[in-house]
């Protein structure tokens, strides 16, 4: 699954939940999702600047899930978990035991873990409490362009 497949799946109001995080603590992100949707909609930024919050990620989450908006929709996933969620994140990174400064990758093109590893870890890290992001999370990573793991595709396929 891709990043823009990501936001074409997601609810109207986990999207907005995400947007929230992100325009309260990483607002330059946020504002390349208005640019994005302005281009990719082709809407005016004046207008957009009037809407609510409720249509401004209304409309940010239908510009992300064009397959055009690839890059741009994993670069909001990835500063959602890093400035929003950075718990989550580090806790999945330890439980895949890959190396990382807070958040942040050791290595480019981390290796994937062994198969019962993975499936333990990823069994693991969903099953520890029922907050939604959890599941947005291995998700995100996984549509990461540093992650080229069938393992982890393969898992994520069988959830859904």
């Amino acid at each position: 699954m891709r990043a823009f497949q990501i936001f074409s799946a997601m609810p109207p109001e986990e999207a907005q939940k995400v947007f929230e995080g992100i325009a309260e603590k990483s607002p330059v992100t946020f504002q390349q999702g208005l640019a994005t949707a302005c281009t990719t909609l082709k809407i005016r930024p004046v207008f957009l600047k009037k809407q609510p919050f409720e249509k401004k990620a209304k409309l940010v989450r239908r510009a992300l899930s064009q397959v055009a908006s690839d890059d741009i929709a994993e670069e909001i996933l990835a500063a959602y978990f890093l400035e929003c969620r950075k718990d989550l994140l580090t806790g999945w990174l330890d439980a895949l035991g890959i190396d990382h400064e807070d958040g942040t990758l050791g290595e480019d093109n981390p290796a994937e873990p062994e198969a019962k590893a993975l499936a333990k870890a990823h069994r693991a890290f969903l099953e520890a409490d029922t907050d939604s992001d959890r599941v947005l999370l291995v998700r995100a990573f996984a549509a990461q362009a540093a992650i080229d793991w069938p393992g982890l595709d393969g898992l994520i396929a069988a959830d859904v």
